[in-house]
């Protein structure tokens, strides 16, 4: 683990520069926020669950916090009519997807939509390859504001090259719209993503455990330096409240794609969450960390032990969110120095950003008990 720990100190203080610029076309300037239905649902997609989903992201202060897109994932798509245009499940989606779209959006929300750069889905349904242009202008009929675009049954494609025509697509049909490219970090879209789409998979599909969640953001950490705003990471969806970790894991799990400046998008089913699963997603004191306009992606700092991590992000206006993060199964104090975190010695304000509440002013260092499987999440600022 020490290439985490030796991360250029250039990268805490600015954020790294990629070999190439982001795609300029302004959008997702911050990490996208929103909810998608694959990882509670699968293919059990229909028009209702999308409606009762949007309903439920303004009800539960999910829209208010900053969730914006509410994403069907695979298996809305059955066939390609006779003109190509790719044509939805009529017994899940009756109305088909544009007056689902317009429903989305009238709840101030955006819509987005699921295809495949293969010839097939995932799940065996149309993919998008040697249809980029009529996709891309279906979906921009259709009213759609991001696109998750997997690689299944892409095996003998060029990654780079595909994703390219898709992103030229969706220029030309001209309606802003946001790209998240899905090939897993198979070939390596840190270095061509950031001028392709707006977000790029680093890792294999989460699973709701805890191991998954250490094993996606080891990777993710590999490759701080390709963030920026308008480009991200994406260790892929959160599994905070599907039930398979606890609450302290699911705090953590949060922090640390907060930190890490990682798209927040939500997997669980908003109709039905607990309360704690609600207060974990409309945190606006983490969610402010993520989103910050800085744009830099958290690293870690220090380990030592390797199971006791300390990450830290540098905010826009000088502070640093910090993560003090317990991976082991015995809760222990972890200590962040000002030294490792890149700040001057003297005194500095820490505040918890769980509880919500200053924790005092502490001198060249703060040390605070970690949960096992836990993580503490504070702000420090001079």
């Amino acid at each position: 683990m020490v290439w985490r720990v030796l991360l250029p100190i250039a990268l805490l203080c600015l954020g790294a520069t990629a070999a190439r610029a982001p795609l300029e076309n302004g959008l997702a300037r911050t990490p996208p926020m929103g909810w998608n239905s694959w990882n509670h649902f699968g293919c059990d997609v229909s028009d209702r669950l999308i409606r009762e989903t949007a309903d439920a992201m303004v009800a539960s202060g999910m829209r208010d916090a900053g969730y914006r897109y509410v994403v069907i994932d695979d298996c809305w798509q059955v066939v390609r009519d006779a003109q190509g245009r790719l044509v939805a499940d009529s017994a899940r989606f009756p109305d088909g997807i544009k007056p689902l779209a317009d429903y989305v959006h009238a709840q101030g929300l955006k819509f987005g939509i699921y295809t495949d750069a293969g010839r097939k889905t995932c799940q065996g349904r149309p993919g998008t390859y040697g249809h980029e242009m009529e996709d891309a202008r279906t979906f921009a009929s259709w009213g759609v504001d991001y696109v998750k675009e997997d690689w299944c049954y892409a095996d003998s494609l060029d990654a780079p090259v595909q994703y390219g025509k898709f992103r030229d697509a969706l220029r030309a049909a001209r309606r802003p719209i946001v790209l998240s490219i899905c090939e897993w970090g198979s070939f390596s879209p840190w270095d061509w993503g950031p001028t392709t789409g707006h977000l790029w998979r680093t890792t294999t599909d989460i699973e709701d455990k805890w191991t998954s969640v250490l094993d996606n953001l080891d990777i993710s950490a590999q490759h701080a330096a390709a963030a920026r705003p308008g480009a991200w990471n994406d260790p892929d969806m959160l599994e905070v409240g599907n039930g398979g970790m606890t609450d302290g894991e699911y705090r953590a799990h949060f922090s640390l794609w907060a930190i890490m400046a990682a798209p927040l998008i939500a997997g669980n089913d908003l109709r039905t969450m607990t309360p704690a699963t609600r207060d974990i997603l409309t945190n606006r004191e983490v969610i402010a960390v993520d989103q910050d306009s800085l744009g830099v992606q958290g690293t870690v700092v220090q380990e030592d032990p390797p199971e006791h991590q300390v990450w830290v992000k540098p905010l826009r206006d000088g502070s640093r969110a910090v993560v003090l993060l317990n991976r082991s199964i015995t809760a222990d104090s972890i200590t962040a120095t000002w030294w490792r975190l890149r700040l001057p010695a003297g005194p500095a304000l820490v505040r918890d950003l769980w509880a919500h509440a200053d924790v005092g002013t502490f001198t060249d260092k703060f040390t605070t008990l970690v949960p096992a499987h836990g993580a503490v999440m504070v702000r420090v600022s001079h």
